[in-house]
């Protein structure tokens, strides 16, 4: 039987709105032992039962996985999988027919109705990232699930130590949950061929967010020069050639991220593609480098995580994309510039580029407004998940 939790008078109306976070200044008092990861059933002040999730011992308090009185067991997650399924089958899966793609996001936390849980498709391997410790606790329930639903899924892998509090994970516990497999993988994403490494480097191995964002940069390459900041694994290069580009040169402070930018450039062109790749501060290379380009990806980790980091981190998209738009074609270029960062609104970002063009002295027209795909569904009650921000700016 669930332990129970128990919330001030009048704290109630945003989980009866359906937000999926209960926060620790709503909590009045709970039965004793409940543990960080526990499943709690919540009531209001008056005895009422509200919702079930797990709990744990910050700011968040309860991450809310149902609103009606239901087990959280295996069937609990193999429906809410089901559903996530039914929707990609919709969404992003038909148009990665004939090899055309066969990655994407799978769960999307509280997009999906399973806030604390990320799952990536990568070929037929899932990568799992819990942020919670109750959805650390459950891998082993959820990949049983997951491999129930998805039939082409049999391989799958947890990546929890970069997300879970330090003490309640490692990285010594990643590793395979079902049958294990060779690494890395090499997948498709619209014809194009990428390595993918879940023990290595960031996410899940890769940004699957910048999906669309990444083809639509590919109808713009044609006969450009184009410069990619904060490379990573060189997926915006690899569409920037695949568009025609005439040259790119990718720039990342990590020497493993630049070696996987130049492993992804070969595997799509081969050793003759006009690619550099350069391990750098971005900063630095700004100022260092005389080269301009007809086109600069700007697509940085984020600057603010949480609402005391915004004032620095819009500081540094101003200096950032300042930079940038001085490195663009005096004859006229265009900036692909984006902030992962949650905490930074849409209107706070694109205030941050109006000074950035003011500082840079150039002129500057919007073409387009770009987000996370439709893969990453943000919750209507959680507009906290709305956090990819990206825009294309054609600079004079």
């Amino acid at each position: 039987m669930n332990k129970k939790l128990f919330l001030r008078r009048g704290r109630e109306d945003s989980i009866k709105r359906f937000h999926p976070w209960i926060f620790s200044g709503a909590v009045k008092s709970m039965d004793a032992g409940v543990n960080d990861g526990d499943v709690v059933d919540v009531y209001s002040s008056e005895n009422e039962f509200l919702c079930r999730g797990h709990y744990e011992p910050g700011s968040i308090a309860v991450r809310i996985l149902t609103f009606v009185d239901e087990e959280i067991n295996e069937q609990f997650f193999k429906d809410r999988i089901s559903g996530a399924y039914r929707l990609r089958k919709r969404c992003v899966i038909p148009a990665f027919e004939d090899k055309a793609g066969d990655m994407y996001r799978l769960v999307h936390g509280e997009g999906d109705l399973l806030s604390g849980l990320v799952i990536d498709i990568y070929g037929d391997m899932a990568v799992m990232q819990a942020h919670s410790v109750g959805m650390g606790r459950s891998c082993e329930l959820i990949a049983k699930a997951l491999t129930g639903v998805c039939d082409e899924v049999k391989y799958v892998y947890n990546k929890s130590s970069s997300t879970l509090p330090k003490g309640k994970y490692t990285a010594g516990d990643d590793g395979w949950l079902s049958l294990e497999r060779e690494l890395p993988v090499t997948v498709y994403e619209y014809g194009n061929r990428f390595e993918i490494n879940p023990g290595e480097g960031q996410k899940t191995g890769f940004f699957i967010d910048q999906r669309e964002n990444r083809l639509l940069l590919q109808k713009y390459s044609r006969g450009a020069s184009a410069l990619n900041l904060f490379a990573y694994t060189g997926a915006f290069s690899v569409y920037a050639l695949r568009g025609g580009a005439a040259k790119v040169d990718s720039v990342d402070s990590s020497a493993r991220a630049i070696a996987m930018a130049n492993r992804n450039v070969e595997l799509n062109f081969g050793s003759a593609a006009n690619h550099r790749g350069t391990v750098s501060d971005v900063s630095d290379y700004l100022r260092k480098t005389e080269d301009v380009y007809d086109m600069i990806i700007s697509d940085p980790p984020a600057f603010a995580k949480h609402q005391s980091a915004v004032k620095n981190a819009l500081r540094a998209y101003i200096r950032l994309n300042a930079k940038a738009m001085e490195k663009l074609a005096p004859s006229g270029g265009i900036l692909f510039t984006f902030s992962c960062s949650q905490a930074v609104n849409k209107q706070q970002f694109l205030q941050a580029l109006f000074s950035a063009a003011a500082i840079a002295g150039r002129q500057a027209s919007i073409l387009h407004c770009l987000n996370q795909p439709a893969d990453h569904p943000v919750n209507i009650y959680h507009p906290e998940g709305d956090y990819l921000k990206g825009l294309v700016v054609y600079v004079k």
